[in-house]
C-alpha cells in the first residue's frame, strides 16, 4: 500500500453514510489523495468534479456529466460536496497525526 493509497482510505473513512462511491473508484481516490496533497483545505468541488472527469473518462467516455462544472445543474454539482469535504476532513487528520 502505497501513501497515495492511505490518503485515499482516509478520505473514503471522511465521508458521509449517505456519500456511495462508485464501484471500482479505487484510481479515482487515488485522484483524491492527490488533490489532497495538492491543494488541502483549498480543495474545491470544482476541482472534484475536474478528477472525477479524469477518471469517468476512462471508465465512460460518454457520461454526459463530462462537461466544464459551470455548465452542471446544481443538482449534479451537488454530488462534489460531500467528496470535497470529505478531502478537507482528510487533510486536517492527516495534519493532526
Amino acid at each position: 500500500m502505497t501513501y497515495l493509497d492511505t490518503l485515499a482510505d482516509l478520505i473514503r473513512s471522511c465521508l458521509p453514510p449517505d456519500a456511495v462511491p462508485p464501484a471500482d473508484s479505487d484510481d479515482l481516490f487515488r485522484i483524491y489523495a492527490v488533490l489532497l496533497r495538492a491543494k488541502g483545505e483549498q480543495v474545491t468541488d470544482e476541482d472534484v468534479h475536474d478528477a472525477w472527469s479524469a477518471w469517468m473518462q476512462s471508465v465512460d467516455s460518454t457520461h454526459k456529466a463530462l462537461v466544464p462544472f459551470h455548465d452542471l445543474d446544481p443538482e449534479t454539482r451537488a454530488f462534489d460536496t460531500p467528496y470535497t469535504q470529505a478531502i478537507r476532513a482528510a487533510f486536517r487528520r492527516a495534519a493532526n497525526q
